[in-house]
């Protein structure tokens, strides 16, 4: 778990992430929170389902790279989104992060507060040397979270533009 001024981080276990995806507010109960209304995309179940779940129940994997990190208001005491990593570091070091505010919390500096303290929290890890996001070219406020944390555009594919954070050469 991390934590900033207003947020908690927390990586989900195993039994955690099935709460999560039966959205039935079970999760929010468990953590001692007010539940929330979650949209939880296809892309999200579908990964969800054949990554996230898998990869943490694989013990030779290390779950923080591998499970959702819900995100906590700690003023709202509760869920206003999630982050992740799309898998451990690569051979360069590199690591991919997604992420996501729900519907009702957007456009409250949450999730640039989130990703800023997840790039603080991988510049500890002697492993992770940048770090990679994607978002659409017409997502504004996602791509304006990763410039407002010092990503750089490098490059896009067909409606995806492409950005990096490097963290050590």
């Amino acid at each position: 778990m991390i934590e900033t001024e207003r947020l908690i981080l927390k990586p989900l276990t195993h039994d955690q992430l099935l709460k999560y995806i039966k959205d039935d507010h079970s999760l929010e109960k468990e953590l001692k929170l007010l539940p929330t209304k979650k949209n939880i995309s296809p892309a999200l179940h579908d990964a969800l389902e054949q990554t996230i779940l898998p990869n943490v129940f694989d013990k030779d994997k290390d779950y923080l790279y591998n499970t959702l990190w819900t995100i906590i208001s700690k003023p709202d005491n509760r869920m206003v989104g999630d982050i992740c990593f799309v898998g451990e570091p690569d051979p360069n070091g590199e690591i991919e992060i997604g992420y996501g505010t729900y519907e009702e919390f957007r456009g409250k500096g949450f999730m640039t507060e989130a990703v800023g303290r997840i790039v603080e929290w991988a510049k500890e890890q002697a492993q992770v040397k940048s770090i990679f996001a994607n978002t659409a070219k017409d997502n504004i406020a996602s791509y304006s979270i990763l410039e407002k944390n010092n990503f750089i555009h490098v490059g896009e594919v067909d409606d995806m533009l492409m950005w990096k954070i490097i963290i050590r050469s």
